[in-house]
């Protein structure tokens, strides 16, 4: 499981011309599947993303948690993070297909959803149009593959 985590102070994603999900401060999570993630996977990735300490404190240092500032994230579904880009038009039988994908993605936000957070989505396979204002720019990337979960 990947996932591309931009500290924002807003973000949001519409679909067919109509905001979805929208939030202030906190994560945009654009989150890929692999055929191999299980369960588990979607639980660590859940509880790393929560535990990020990259928002500032009283002193200006990257030092606090999603839930000690009390923010928010936006998960959106992203299978090109596992596109094969040894060629000019990427490939991505690296991805899960949706039967495993779509119920892993779920997983991972009422993981996020069950530690109190509120989580705002995308829908799954559907054309999006994500906007966010990135906040620093701080952009973090979370792999499972080579984590022991």
């Amino acid at each position: 499981m990947r996932a591309v985590v931009t500290r924002v102070t807003s973000a949001s994603v519409e679909i067919e011309g109509k905001i979805h999900g929208s939030i202030g401060k906190g994560f945009l999570v654009l989150l890929g599947v692999s055929p191999t993630d299980t369960q588990k996977h979607a639980e660590w990735m859940a509880d790393r993303i929560a535990g990020c300490r990259v928002f500032e404190d009283e002193q200006g240092k990257m030092n606090l948690s999603l839930s000690q500032v009390g923010g928010d994230i936006l998960a959106v579904s992203q299978f090109t993070l596992y596109a094969d880009l040894k060629s000019r038009r990427p490939g991505f039988t690296s991805a899960a297909r949706p039967d495993i994908a779509e119920p892993l993605y779920e997983h991972f936000m009422k993981t996020l959803e069950d530690k109190g957070f509120t989580v705002e989505r995308g829908v799954f396979g559907a054309d999006m149009k994500v906007a966010s204002l990135n906040d620093g720019p701080v952009t973090l990337i979370f792999d499972s593959e080579n984590q022991k979960i």
